[in-house]
């Protein structure tokens, strides 16, 4: 019996190390980690060491949900969201699984975009599916293209228009942001799986 649970654990821990390296890769905080294995935090330090040949970045992890309705990054959100709720509902897909295997494909639709750099972190992305989860974010359909884009639970939003519909006036301003500006209204650089909420 003690070798069989020895076993068991033996290979327990290496589906979570394989889970770690994997999120590590990913560019998952050191917090995620913890929250997402029960490895040690020492050996989830050795690991990130050795896989990214330096300390994890200390300090806390995003906390703020507004920063998911700002501009730019409610349209790399959103696209994120639409994806993570495709893969739930059609490709059996859940829990860390569906969150790697979502942000792995937002990365490549940020790749086919002219090589633009990923807004959305790992980490931002692992913060998001918890705030929609305990319901401080949803998603709200855009009156004129359809889309569901990432908005605050409680705010009113009948009548909603998503920011490629209607660009705010200092939208684009940064270099950064010149690529999304420009595009035509009606031409949705991020072609947005539509699932209901």
């Amino acid at each position: 019996m003690g070798c069989r649970v020895t076993r068991k654990s033996f290979v327990s821990e290496a589906e979570e190390t394989q889970l770690a390296i994997k999120l590590i890769r990913l560019g998952a905080r050191l917090q995620v980690l913890g929250a997402e294995t029960s490895l040690s935090r020492e050996r989830l330090l050795k690991l990130y060491k050795e896989l990214k040949g330096a300390s994890p970045p200390k300090g806390m992890l995003p906390f703020s949900a507004d920063w998911f309705t700002t501009w730019r990054p409610n349209i790399h959100s959103s696209l994120f969201v639409n994806i993570y709720r495709y893969l739930l509902k059609h490709a059996g897909a859940t829990g860390i699984e569906a969150l790697m295997k979502s942000y792995q494909l937002y990365l490549e639709q940020i790749a086919c975009n002219h090589g633009e750099p990923p807004v959305l972190s790992l980490t931002r992305a692992w913060t998001l599916v918890r705030f929609l989860q305990n319901r401080i974010l949803t998603t709200a359909c855009c009156t004129e293209c359809g889309g569901q884009f990432v908005v605050h639970a409680f705010d009113l939003n009948h009548g909603y228009v998503c920011g490629l519909c209607h660009v705010p006036s200092r939208a684009g301003k940064t270099r950064k942001g010149v690529g999304l500006a420009a595009t035509p209204k009606g031409q949705n650089r991020y072609a947005v799986p539509q699932v209901s909420p």
